[in-house]
């Protein structure tokens, strides 16, 4: 098999709403102009070596469970107990078909993109399913253009990252991530999520 068909880049939820550069909702630190357009480019040159480009996006319904708007009382930042999981409650971001879901990376360099959180009653970090067990098609996606080894970047770092990261190597691909094009909410969050994402299989580079 042709190398760079054995590869493909997942580029996780650089979206309006999760950057500075766009005033988002929920904007990460350090994801201004300079971020963008180093993300950007380094698709631009993982598309030209010829690797299928697989972005994903968070796509919430506007009553989403996430939103501390959805629970009464609430602020964001407020940690509240869902069924056996404790859920962090979020500014409502990346609302469907509001300006701040669009994907920054320029349509034309995108092979497919995969959306996720779109369910209501369920919280979704990861790439491949969310917090109720529903698959959304990545990992037939991948397995369509035949890749088992992902490059994977984006945001955040110690959330949607981290979970992509951690289903990815669940499910058999190798992983490398690149923390340059990378971004977390926390220092602390993102250094621990590093950590993590290393000992479970990843590898990390800069």
């Amino acid at each position: 098999m042709n190398v760079s068909k054995a590869r493909a880049v997942i580029v996780v939820d650089v979206q309006a709403d999760f950057t500075q550069y766009c005033s988002g909702a929920l904007a990460v630190p350090d994801t201004g102009r300079d971020y963008v357009a180093a993300t950007i480019k380094a698709t631009k040159d993982f598309k030209k070596s010829g690797l299928p480009i697989l972005a994903t996006r968070d796509y919430h319904p506007a009553d989403h469970i996430s939103f501390f708007t959805s629970h009464p009382g609430k602020k964001p930042l407020d940690v509240i107990r869902i069924g056996d999981r404790d859920q962090v409650l979020w500014p409502p971001h990346c609302v469907q078909d509001t300006p701040g879901a669009a994907i920054l990376i320029p349509s034309e360099l995108i092979t497919a993109v995969v959306s996720t959180g779109d369910r209501s009653e369920f919280e979704s970090y990861s790439g491949f399913r969310d917090d109720g067990g529903r698959d959304t098609g990545l990992k037939e996606l991948l397995e369509k253009v035949g890749a088992r080894n992902l490059i994977v970047f984006g945001l955040a770092t110690d959330y949607c990252v981290k979970a992509t990261v951690l289903h990815a190597l669940e499910d058999g691909f190798r992983v490398t991530l690149v923390s340059g094009l990378s971004r977390g909410i926390t220092p602390e969050g993102t250094e621990a999520a590093l950590a993590e994402m290393e000992a479970a299989g990843a590898e990390i580079k800069a």
